[in-house]
């Protein structure tokens, strides 16, 4: 039976707290536990194992930064979308780096195919449809901007830019112009 007061939805929101507070490898049963002041066993009516709490936790952020990126890009196009886009990226990992590193956990292939990273994706081909790629450069494209948000901003939170001029958002606004830039351009054959 369920401990009285505890559900999956509020372990799995503490589990978040928890990842943005110390991190998204301290996200274990153990913690949670501690965290409700409960055994570790009583978190097993709502979580198999610790894998099964980083996939939800993981869902849950995916679910969030889909959320936001949806209502940010809704109206805009070209380089207004694209920095929308990547804005959302940026802000979510500021505000919630726990989370933020919840998104890359690798999900099994049923999980992925149902889970928010579809609409990931589906919103990133809707941003890119005002550059008018075909196929495979729109894949291309997908890959170049998933890659360079998440790059700069896995740097930014290390403290890749810390202690350099200009400040890390001028970098961004300028990568986000040239990737404008670049994408009005983008070749169509390779």
């Amino acid at each position: 039976m369920a401990r009285a007061g505890l559900s999956t939805e509020r372990v799995v929101r503490a589990a978040a707290e928890l990842a943005d507070e110390a991190g998204f490898e301290a996200v274990t049963p153990a913690a949670l536990a501690r965290h409700f002041g409960v055994q570790t066993a009583s978190l097993y009516s709502h979580v198999k194992n610790a894998h099964d709490l980083r996939t939800r936790v993981c869902l849950l952020a995916l679910e969030e930064l889909a959320d936001r990126v949806s209502v940010a890009v809704a109206g805009r196009a070209g380089r207004d979308a694209v920095a929308a886009f990547g804005n959302v990226y940026r802000d979510y990992a500021l505000a919630h780096p726990g989370r933020y590193a919840a998104t890359r956990f690798r999900l099994d292939a049923q999980t992925a195919a149902a889970s928010a990273g579809v609409r990931h994706a589906q919103m990133m081909r809707a941003v890119l449809r005002g550059y008018d790629l075909a196929e495979p450069q729109q894949t291309h494209a997908v890959r170049l901007l998933g890659s360079t948000f998440a790059g700069f901003i896995e740097l930014e939170a290390a403290g890749g830019f810390a202690h350099s001029s200009p400040a890390a958002a001028e970098s961004w606004a300028e990568i986000l112009g040239a990737l404008d830039a670049l994408l009005r351009s983008w070749p169509t054959a390779s």
